[in-house]
């Protein structure tokens, strides 16, 4: 498919922007085109015309230094896997030598045929990123510098720009008295979790969502829900209506889950997550770990259990329990009493812990976003730099 989708776009990209078609809608012809960081037939269009690309990668800094690693990986022989030891620590991801392991690789690792068509292209096209005049991360120095040290070695024109939620939050706060919030969403938010929030008692709720791809299975449902109520905290669950595989016999539901949930818990179909993140009574999440939650969550600073569901979200997960404190790694299991035990660790055992860090690295990132932050200031030196490209790539320096 995605052969198919470079045969097709590219051409008609190419005049899209050659015959001017996009000038009618502004007052300047194209000088530069930023490009989702996996999308390489864009790097080819852009020196065909001579319109320098920049590159956006929407997942974390850690992330994609584990993806574009992964030719070393293969030439040390760390993959494929050889055996089943998911434990066994990687040592070909500079940076990341002492705590990697197998389990915290992308999913797509964990592939027994390096000729498959998914590893293939992730591959590829993440090797591709230097061609590019510049990369855009959506994080910021001070949560992952160590890793985009590594990665200026290859990327030397990075911009750090996150979290980019709290930048448009930010600027929108200068330049509007309304407290009115407006949303992305592709589903439609049942507002009434806010309501049921505002009875609880500070920090006594762990709210819980696993973002708007992952699906799981009957029998992860039941040991998640399980682990939930017999934890005896207070929850928020979002449970999107198409989030449970193999539906059949759903409606036989425990009655001690039911009971327990009545009791102590609240189910929507979705949530508005960054208004339920900074609500005072929130004081955990357990999440799939994808970077846009991990960044709302690390902005909020509420301590995170993190269950991956596939690519990016392994390494997340990895940098959020062991490197950043931030919380719990439970991936690859699904079990009631490891679920229980994860969450009272997060909201008491550990809560003290977890929370000094959660306290901490929200601060940076807020610092970040702020005026004279490393963010704020990149996304400046970014607009600057696009504003003074012109169709032969210079740019400021």
């Amino acid at each position: 498919m995605y052969e198919s989708l470079k045969a097709i776009a590219k051409p008609f990209l190419i005049d899209l922007i050659v015959s001017h078609s996009l000038s009618s809608y502004a007052r300047w012809p194209v000088t530069c085109i930023i490009a989702d960081g996996i999308l390489s037939l864009v790097i080819e269009v852009g020196e065909k015309i001579g319109i320098p690309v920049i590159f956006f990668r929407t997942v974390s800094a850690c992330s994609f230094w584990a993806y574009f690693c992964i030719p070393e990986l293969i030439e040390a022989g760390e993959l494929p896997f050889n055996g089943d030891n998911m434990d066994e620590g990687i040592a070909n991801v500079k940076g990341m030598e002492g705590f990697l392991r197998r389990r915290d690789l992308p999913s797509f690792c964990r592939v027994s045929d390096l000729e498959s068509d998914d590893f293939k292209m992730v591959l590829t096209e993440t090797r591709r990123t230097p061609r590019a005049q510049a990369l855009i991360l959506n994080t910021f120095e001070d949560l992952e510098g160590s890793i985009l040290s590594h990665i200026r070695s290859v990327c030397p024109k990075l911009y750090t720009i996150g979290p980019l939620h709290a930048q448009l939050k930010t600027s929108l706060a200068r330049k509007t008295t309304s407290s009115s919030t407006s949303s992305n969403s592709l589903w439609e938010e049942d507002r009434s979790c806010i309501r049921w929030l505002d009875e609880q008692l500070m920090k006594s709720v762990l709210y819980v969502s696993f973002g708007s791809l992952a699906v799981v299975t009957r029998d992860q449902l039941l040991e998640f829900w399980h682990g939930l109520v017999n934890s005896g905290k207070r929850f928020l669950w979002v449970m999107r209506p198409d989030s449970v595989a193999g539906k059949d016999g759903e409606h036989h539901i425990p009655a001690e889950l039911e009971e327990g949930t009545k009791e102590r818990g609240y189910m929507v179909g979705w949530a508005p997550q960054e208004e339920v993140l900074a609500h005072p009574s929130i004081g955990g999440f357990l999440t799939h770990t994808g970077w846009n939650s991990t960044l709302e969550s690390i902005l909020e600073g509420v301590p995170m259990i993190c269950w991956p569901y596939f690519a990016d979200q392994q390494v997340n997960s990895r940098f959020v329990g062991e490197v950043w404190n931030l919380g719990v790694d439970m991936k690859d299991t699904c079990d009631r009493v490891i679920v229980e035990k994860m969450i009272n660790d997060l909201m008491e055992v550990r809560r003290a812990e977890f929370k000094k860090s959660a306290d901490e690295m929200s601060k940076l990132a807020k610092r970040a976003v702020s005026e004279g932050g490393s963010s704020n200031c990149n996304l400046d030196r970014l607009i600057e730099d696009i504003r003074l490209m012109n169709g032969g790539g210079a740019t400021h320096s």
